[in-house]
């Protein structure tokens, strides 16, 4: 891999209820904004070359893909579970305030009742991150969720906070990643 575009889902029906969602079967697609967003995605795209789509086990990342794809059907698309949004347990389909409760309350070493903890899924992402900079394509697009991507950035910029400094990760907005950068999340999310 040379060069890793790693995006946000578009906003999701989730997203406007403010309600939390780490069951991919119990997802509930893109809201029309989130529809949107994934076809302004298409046009950031729309100059580069795509050898190969990586998109988590959720419906979401999946319909924002194929609208960013804009038809490209040349483009193979592969899902990878470790991409996954948080393994919520108990607080599935909770609101975004009980969930920003919870995790306040607890450290990331923590999983959430019946789910994962943070560190948990750190080390998913970089096991899934890594396995990308394996591949032999060259240009790689990749749509999940927001803390897979806040992790990959900060932890890139060796930060020791996964959540910091960046915290707030646009819908449908490719952060670009090269091999060396990329490499460097991954050490980095294995460390927790």
């Amino acid at each position: 891999m040379r060069l890793l575009l790693l995006a946000r889902h578009g906003q999701s029906l989730f997203n406007v209820d403010r309600v939390v969602n780490g069951d991919p079967r119990l997802d509930r697609g893109l809201s029309p904004l989130g529809i949107e967003e994934a076809g302004k995605l298409l046009g950031q795209l729309a100059g580069v070359s795509i050898d190969l789509c990586v998109v988590s086990e959720f419906p979401r990342a999946q319909q924002t893909a194929r609208l960013a794809l804009g038809g490209r059907d040349d483009i193979p698309c592969e899902i990878d579970p470790d991409l996954n949004d948080i393994r919520l347990g108990e607080l599935e389909g909770r609101t975004l305030d009980e969930y920003r409760h919870w995790k306040q309350a607890h450290t990331h070493a923590d999983p959430f009742p019946g789910g994962e903890s943070l560190d948990d899924a750190a080390r998913r992402y970089a096991a899934a991150y890594e396995r990308l900079l394996q591949r032999d394509e060259d240009t790689i697009l990749c749509v999940c969720h927001e803390i897979p991507v806040r992790y990959a950035i900060n932890a890139a910029g060796g930060s020791a906070d996964l959540d910091w400094p960046i915290h707030g990760i646009a819908n449908a907005t490719p952060y670009v990643f090269d091999a060396a950068g990329l490499e460097r999340a991954v050490r980095k999310l294995a460390s927790f």
